[in-house]
């Protein structure tokens, strides 16, 4: 348990799919213009991820090597999918205002990139607890940029009016360049937090991947 409640902060915080790897950053600065769209992606993302994972990891040893792409996204695609239709039957408005970012799952790199690098080489638990640590990550920062941008933006949190009638909404923060103050604001203090987390004891990598990344945080945008 100690080893698979690792594998789940892993996710959360010390390998951060949007802080530290820095992958899937174009729909969270889409989306993340209010809370409710913020969640909605967290949670599309997630159940994505963790069903991929399970089933890729499930089959890992019936996969032929020279078609595996194929294959993960065929799986991947199936489960946005019943997501994307989920979310139209029962949260239309929501599905609306995310548009196309939810479709787009299919091709969010990190389901690819944890699909490629993980779950088709780890047993499933393993991989349901990494996809849970990867989802509710990316979720979490996508919660943390939009109460931000939201509230600053425009003045309320989940459509409810939050800051007083004198507040005058600053527009800057529901456009990009807002989105990426905020969003390097929180990542330097996100990183703050997990240098402290892993003072004093080497990081063990996690997976032999192009995405594990070397203690001072650089990675690749992807």
């Amino acid at each position: 348990m100690k080893r698979l409640f690792g594998v789940f902060v892993n996710g959360l915080i010390v390998e951060n799919p949007l802080f530290i790897i820095m992958i899937g950053l174009c729909s969270s600065m889409a989306v993340t213009t209010t809370v409710a769209n913020g969640i909605g992606m967290g949670v599309a993302l997630t159940f994505v991820l963790v069903m991929s994972e399970l089933i890729i990891s499930l089959f890992r040893n019936l996969i032929p090597e020279s078609i595996r792409m194929p294959i993960f996204l065929i799986v991947i695609a199936a489960f946005t999918t019943i997501m994307d239709l989920e979310m139209q039957a029962y949260f239309p408005v929501l599905s609306k205002s995310m548009g196309v970012f939810i479709p787009l799952v299919v091709v969010n790199c990190i389901v690819m990139g944890r699909v490629e690098a993980y779950s088709s080489k780890q047993p499933v638990l393993d991989s349901i607890f990494d996809g849970l640590g990867m989802g509710l990550g990316y979720t979490w920062v996508l919660i943390a940029l939009s109460v931000v941008r939201e509230l600053l933006g425009n003045g309320t949190l989940l459509g409810f009016q939050i800051m007083p009638s004198s507040f005058s909404p600053m527009i800057f923060f529901i456009l990009p360049p807002g989105g990426f103050l905020v969003f390097s604001l929180w990542m330097a203090a996100s990183n703050n937090l997990r240098r402290k987390l892993l003072a004093g004891k080497k990081p063990e990598p996690t997976q032999d991947s192009c995405c594990t990344l070397p203690e001072n945080g650089s990675a690749e945008k992807a």
